[in-house]
């Protein structure tokens, strides 16, 4: 080395040697206070979770999960060390030969490239600096890492480092990085995959294993290594790590369930509750629906929706290649992009976006008919040619093991549930795809009822004295003009109201309605928690002419479930900060037979209300009867009851139906699954279940109510800008079998829940077709519940002339022959 080039590097050293003196004496009174690590808070997200407390949902910019110093693997922390600081626990928080390094940098070029920070160093950054390389900052950090190190423990300052590095794909911290890449906790974490996270703090985007699998191995790779020279992994440890795969599980997020329409309604309302600082608040929010019923609800509307789209047909490859590259595609619903490679005559090669090759069999894609309109297909499909082309981008729905030929669904569904007892919100699905479509077609998707109204104008006549064996005329009607008809066109004469809701005539129902009145049956209506806003005030409300949402319908429902009970649906069981504080509880309205008011004090209210009524035909409702904080359905965003007021030990419930009726209600629902609309359910192989279809006009919707003692579920089929669904679409052909699917995952294991029959009430053996009392022996004899004021009478056997030569047997005949032929009078 010249003298020439000594004296420069003297000047320099004495240079830097100044200015690091001035630095001191400038930066010294202005730097952070370092006690602040020691109260640490970080910048935790909302986290919305299940009621087991499994992650649905997380809200704010980074991801993280804090960890203790205990509870990170000692491997973990070596890895680190091997790839960042390796003199950690020797030094003072200053790597002396590292940072001459930089300073020689800072002489020959004017710049610092390599850095030489110690993880001390590192961490002063992270908290107090930024990432600009100048002189000041480095110097700074120099003097932070100082006083941290005569502030803190060297385990402190590694839980700190630990949990605040940011690790790429918005993790922050390696219990968030763990999660991200790998879908477990840092304790199951193996070596390789310790030290590939060990590797991403020097560039995380550089050395990221989604973006850059093949740099982030080597790195990973020189880590291991690292390890076994510094003593910190053995042999056998090293050698089994370097030939582990990249491995991952990578999740976009720490989500474990899918609920984001749910998610959303949380969100929202936190953040009228909270404001905007509730992102980064850590608040962890248990929701009330449940993990497994919440994939079943999932699986059941895709599966319902693909079920329908697939009956109507196949509409041809969703892009091509050339024009729409595979990796610009993501997975909707369940399926997943692919591109056509090759085809055979009756099976076709397909590639995923992974670069994994499958081959499509003859079964996998036999129903694509061709789509001509809602209500017309082509003929089945003889080759794969007629459905596919090399270069077409088509979606495939996973199917055990292999998958099928799918296509993304226009039509749209949802699903929601809840327990009758309380109003918890057990599923909801407000939608094929959130991606596609944030509208939440579960409480913002107001449709008409078609059906599914009829069991509350049903419920109401039932409360101004029909029973269930009325006899009311199923004939034509003629209204100026206006000729409402069945769905069958057909007329089926007098028939019990029973038979009537089951089978669903649309004329009867009409009739009943005319009976108790259309403003007074809208008033009672308004009790189950729809909106009276969106009911027509005509006869037309018996067709389900008027609008409803989901959510109304299951809040309706739970109160025939209950016995006759309003519940408010809500979705937010509590909310709690990070120390673990509950800062919210849910208090819902609940069943609670001990507290409730006196039956015949209610019956009595009812009794009084169903008689008084306004000059326009409106039931006055009693306070008894009448819930205070009913709001428009559409406070339905109230539903998570984000209230301060502490939970009180009972909030009972407010009777808005008569026990009795209520259970009648219930018994004949029952009908519809076991003899009418609904017998698509009996194959869930349960005697508790009742339920209702609807479909409204031209088939633009599909509804199918359903419910047990414990559990409401409400299914809906539809477009969202209401067309046709086609010939046939009835609600127990496109809504119910999304609505069996969730139950049957829904219900398993649960106990039988039939309520039992209430006080009051008495079966009596009729006649099917008359609603006339009859024997027991009559082969046309059923049982029928009547409320004991309404027991019929036993009628009077009619003489019949008898030959006594065939005595024998013409009693039992004649008397049955004359009890046919008596009609029970209407109420």
């Amino acid at each position: 080395m010249s003298f020439r080039w000594l004296r420069w590097m003297g000047l320099g050293l004495a240079g830097i040697t100044l200015s690091a003196s001035g630095s001191w004496l400038t930066l010294t009174p202005e730097l952070p206070d370092i006690s602040i690590l020691k109260e640490v808070r970080y910048e935790t997200p909302l986290q919305v979770l299940t009621r087991e407390g499994k992650v649905i949902s997380e809200f704010g910019v980074k991801h993280t999960v804090p960890l203790t110093y205990a509870q990170i693997p000692k491997t973990l922390v070596n890895a680190f060390l091997a790839a960042e600081d390796d003199q950690f626990f020797q030094h003072d928080g200053i790597d002396y030969s590292s940072l001459g390094r930089a300073f020689g940098e800072l002489v020959t070029s004017g710049s610092i490239r390599s850095g030489g920070s110690t993880i001390t160093m590192q961490l002063a950054k992270n908290y107090f600096l930024t990432n600009a390389r100048t002189f000041n900052r480095k110097f700074t950090e120099i003097l932070l890492a100082k006083r941290i190190e005569d502030s803190l423990t060297k385990q402190e300052i590694l839980e700190l480092y630990l949990n605040k590095i940011y690790l790429g794909q918005r993790a922050y911290g390696i219990g968030a990085a763990a999660k991200i890449y790998y879908g477990k906790p840092v304790a199951q974490l193996t070596v390789a995959e310790m030290a590939m996270i060990a590797g991403l703090p020097k560039a995380p985007s550089r050395y990221n294993p989604v973006a850059n699998p093949d740099r982030a191995m080597v790195r990973r790779n020189w880590i291991i290594g690292r390890m076994l020279k510094l003593g910190f992994i053995n042999k056998a440890d090293h050698d089994k790590a370097l030939k582990a795969p990249v491995g991952l599980n990578y999740k976009s997020s720490l989500q474990d369930v899918s609920a984001p329409y749910l998610a959303e309604m949380v969100r929202e309302a936190l953040l009228e509750r909270f404001g905007e600082k509730v992102y980064d608040s850590g608040y962890k929010v248990y929701t009330t629906v449940g993990v497994s019923n919440q994939d079943a609800a999932n699986n059941a509307v895709i599966n319902g929706l693909l079920a329908y789209d697939r009956r109507h047909g196949w509409r041809g490859a969703e892009a091509r290649v050339d024009t729409t590259p595979l990796n610009t595609l993501s997975r909707i619903g369940t399926l997943e992009p692919a591109v056509v490679s090759a085809v055979a005559k009756q099976s076709a090669t397909v590639e995923l976006r992974s670069g994994e090759r499958v081959v499509l069999n003859w079964d996998a894609m036999r129903w694509a008919r061709r789509y001509i309109d809602t209500n017309r297909y082509s003929n089945l499909p003889t080759t794969a040619s007629q459905i596919l082309k090399v270069g077409d981008i088509i979606r495939l729905q996973p199917n055990g093991k292999s998958w099928s030929l799918a296509q993304i669904p226009q039509v749209q569904g949802q699903l929601i549930a809840l327990n009758p007892e309380t109003g918890a919100i057990e599923a909801l699905v407000g939608g094929f795809d959130y991606s596609r479509s944030k509208f939440n077609r579960s409480i913002q998707g107001r449709r008409q009822a078609g059906s599914i109204i009829k069991p509350f104008i049903y419920a109401k006549a039932l409360e101004r004295g029909y029973t269930p064996a009325s006899l009311i005329d199923d004939a034509p009607l003629d209204f100026d003009g206006w000729q409402p008809s069945n769905s069958d066109g057909k007329f089926m004469g007098p028939i019990t109201l029973r038979r009537a809701l089951y089978l669903s005539r649309n004329l009867v129902s009409i009739r009943l309605l005319q009976a108790v009145g259309v403003s007074s049956a809208r008033n009672y209506i308004s009790r189950f928690g729809i909106d009276p806003k969106h009911m027509p005030n005509n006869l037309t409300l018996a067709l389900g002419t008027g609008e409803v949402l989901p959510v109304q319908m299951a809040t309706a429902f739970a109160a025939i479930a209950n016995g006759g009970l309003r519940i408010n649906p809500y979705f937010i069981e509590k909310v709690v900060d990070r120390s673990g504080k509950i800062v919210f509880e849910a208090n819902p309205r609940r069943v609670c037979r001990e507290c409730e008011i006196p039956t015949a004090i209610v019956a009595s209210a009812l009794e009084t209300s169903a008689a008084a009524e306004n000059e326009d035909g409106t039931t006055v409702i009693p306070a008894e009867a009448d819930d205070s904080s009913e709001a428009p359905i559409n406070s339905e965003l109230q539903i998570g009851g984000l209230s301060t007021t502490p939970a009180a030990d009972k909030n009972p419930a407010l009777r808005i139906m008569r026990p009795r009726a209520a259970w009648q209600m219930y018994n004949i629902m029952q009908d519809v699954i076991v003899r009418g609309t609904g017998r698509a359910a009996l194959s869930l192989g349960r005697s508790d279940l009742a339920g209702k279809t609807g479909t409204t006009d031209e088939a633009k919707d599909a509804w199918f109510a359903g419910f047990n003692g414990k559990m409401v579920a409400v299914s809906w089929v539809g477009f969202d800008k209401p067309a046709s669904l086609g010939r046939s679409e009835y609600g127990g052909v496109a809504a119910l079998p999304i609505w069996r699917e969730y139950m049957a995952t829904a219900l398993r294991g649960m106990p039988m829940s039939l309520p039992p029959a209430p006080p009051g009430l008495t079966a009596i053996t009729i006649d099917r077709t008359t609603g006339q009392r009859t024997v027991d022996d009559d082969p046309n004899a059923v049982k029928e519940w009547f409320t004991d004021e309404r027991v019929p009478a036993i009628p009077e056997p009619i003489p019949v002339p008898v030959d006594p030569a065939s005595a024998e047997g013409a009693t039992e005949g004649g008397i049955s022959g004359a009890i046919k032929r008596l009609l029970n009078s209407v109420p």
